[in-house]
């Protein structure tokens, strides 16, 4: 990484120079780009959610075989660019932002697509997007009313997207072959309600246990 990032630097250097302006130190470009946080994982996750509007287009167009590709090319990249963080030590604040914002942004266009186009039941897309609301609306409030700390996802909260994805995938995998909708959907329909009321009543517990006493560390 190093080696690969040096000729930039002596470039900038050079046209700095050119310029008139004070030449920088190598060091001191290095440290800007780093500043930047722009690496492999952090734009990997970037490719991700530019993914979402070709998954939207494809879904509205009832190319859900291609739609379904999409979604396993956004897991695959989702657990690479995991892999590198944590492999190369390659973590930064800004790739601790945009890895879930980029998986939530896929997974609930997915489903509120697939809802409107009838493939999904539409009370449980409402659940699913009605528990990511009081989420994001809980979290913000500890983090306005609390010292802002990061508090990592839940257990049931991984199970809850590991069966929302499964069931996302499957939708996908039966509208692009032309199946009808069957008694696997409804099994699987209900799993990811169960899960996902589980999860949101989980969240909203922990959030009323950190006001009650923020002084504690959950």
């Amino acid at each position: 990484m190093r080696l690969a990032s040096e000729p930039l630097v002596w470039v900038l250097h050079a046209s700095l120079f050119r310029c008139g302006a004070a030449p920088l130190s190598a060091g001191l470009v290095t440290r800007k780009m780093r500043a930047a946080e722009l690496n492999l994982p952090n734009l990997i996750s970037l490719g991700r959610l530019l993914l979402v509007p070709l998954a939207a287009w494809l879904i509205m167009n009832g190319r859900y075989g291609f739609a379904f590709w999409v979604l396993v090319a956004a897991g695959a990249s989702d657990a690479l660019d995991g892999f590198i963080a944590k492999r190369f030590d390659r973590r930064t604040r800004l790739g601790a932002l945009l890895d879930p914002v980029a998986d939530k942004t896929m997974l609930v266009s997915v489903y509120i697509l697939l809802g409107v186009t009838q493939q999904v039941l539409t009370w449980l897309v409402m659940l699913i997007v009605l528990r990511d609301v009081l989420i994001v609306g809980g979290f913000l409030l500890i983090q306005a009313t609390v010292a802002p700390k990061h508090y990592g996802p839940l257990y049931i909260s991984k199970i809850n997207t590991g069966v929302q994805i499964t069931f996302a995938g499957f939708v996908l995998a039966r509208a692009g072959l032309g199946f009808e909708v069957g008694w696997l959907d409804l099994v699987l329909s209900l799993m990811v309600a169960a899960t996902t009321i589980s999860s949101g009543i989980s969240y909203l517990l922990r959030w009323a246990r950190i006001l009650a006493h923020p002084e504690e560390v959950l």
